[in-house]
């Protein structure tokens, strides 16, 4: 299995605890990028999380063959429900220097239009999976 695989198969262990939108993206977070609860998690922000899934398995326009792009997902995910999925694009693209245009730039976006919708009921948690297999995974 690749790691967009791993992800999709976390993101379906974790909904089957029907947490709430924002319980999803910190479990999510702190399992797939190691961004951990609390205050420490922004340390770990800004070093950029771990590889707890390095590989590869994402679509090609969101892919930057680096084999972290499962944790740039989830960092960003992590990070829009500490800051809001605009500020994490914000601080994706400037602080992180991720071009909006590139592989990472269109990533950090997706995570944050999927974070975005999961908070606000668009998206239902019990979906999410699915919409990381789609959106997401290759």
């Amino acid at each position: 299995m690749n790691a967009c695989g791993h992800l999709v198969k976390l993101a379906r262990e974790l909904v089957a605890a029907e947490p709430s939108p924002r319980e999803f993206l910190f479990q999510l977070g702190e399992r797939a990028a190691g961004i951990r609860r609390g205050p420490v998690g922004y340390i770990d922000l800004a070093r950029g999380g771990r590889n707890i899934f390095p590989g590869d398995g994402v679509v090609d326009e969101l892919d930057d063959n680096t084999g972290g792009q499962i944790r740039h997902f989830a960092g960003i995910a992590a990070a829009s429900v500490r800051v809001g999925p605009s500020s994490a694009t914000w601080l994706s693209v400037h602080v992180g220097r991720d071009a909006v245009k590139s592989a990472d730039g269109r990533l950090t976006e997706a995570a944050a239009s999927f974070s975005r919708r999961l908070l606000a009921g668009d998206l239902a948690v019990a979906d999410a999976p699915d919409w990381i297999s789609k959106h997401i995974c290759s």
